[in-house]
């Protein structure tokens, strides 16, 4: 069986990690990445939960031996995707979900043609504000620089499969289980699910094609 891959990518602040948790809860047979770092922990983090927390010196050597997927600078900060998350997933039978941002999406399909991509937008700037303030994790100036961007990043939703637009938690994670369960049925991977059509009809909800009239509006928002 062909290990899937599926790539999640989202403003911070768009509720990216409440959805990807709740796949992972409900839909067996995926294996989360977790990425790594040179930012420090923040809060409760734990290394090798959140994420795998590393030292500059020691993310640059992994860049010069090819040990990563994808990578990126974000915030002053490296953040990547080991190639061993690749094989762990194969050599468990399972597929591979990844939350990495844009620049990181755009390297992994050079390279996985076929992994299956989906983005978070939220409903509007002012409502990712407004997550962003209520989470009380961040400064005023990270804040604001989060904002600026996330203006930046929501307009390369056209490189992705599948635009999810997160205006109500429930039905948004019912749309990105969905999504992976017809991608998985379409390509023959775990069988077809219970409520195929239901799965289809929602994952085609999220096509990117079908959802460019409800996009103008929130990318006008950030001033589009």
């Amino acid at each position: 069986m062909q290990t899937g891959v599926f790539i999640i990518s989202a403003p911070s602040g768009s509720g990216k990690t409440t959805l990807v948790e709740r796949l992972l809860r409900e839909l067996p047979g995926l294996l989360f990445s977790v990425s790594y770092t040179t930012r420090a922990p923040r809060g409760q983090e734990q290394n090798g939960r959140e994420y795998c927390f590393i030292t500059r010196e020691e993310f640059e050597s992994m860049v010069r031996s090819d040990e990563l997927l994808e990578w990126a600078m974000v915030f002053g900060n490296y953040y990547g995707t080991a190639r061993h998350f690749l094989d762990d997933a194969s050599r468990q039978g399972k597929d591979l979900l990844l939350d990495i941002d844009v620049q990181g999406a755009k390297q992994v399909k050079e390279k996985i043609p076929d992994a299956v991509s989906v983005f978070i937008l939220p409903p509007s700037r002012e409502i990712l504000e407004w997550r962003l303030r209520h989470r009380s994790q961040d400064s005023e100036e990270v804040i604001r620089k989060r904002l600026l961007d996330a203006g930046r990043e929501i307009y390369g939703y056209d490189q992705y499969d599948y635009i999810l637009i997160n205006d109500q938690l429930d039905s948004s994670a019912e749309r990105l289980k969905a999504i992976v369960q017809y991608e998985r049925s379409r390509r023959g991977n775990r069988g077809a699910p219970e409520g195929e059509d239901t799965a289809r009809r929602l994952a085609d909800s999220c096509r990117k094609e079908r959802v460019q009239t409800q996009v103008v509006p929130i990318l006008a928002s950030f001033g589009g």
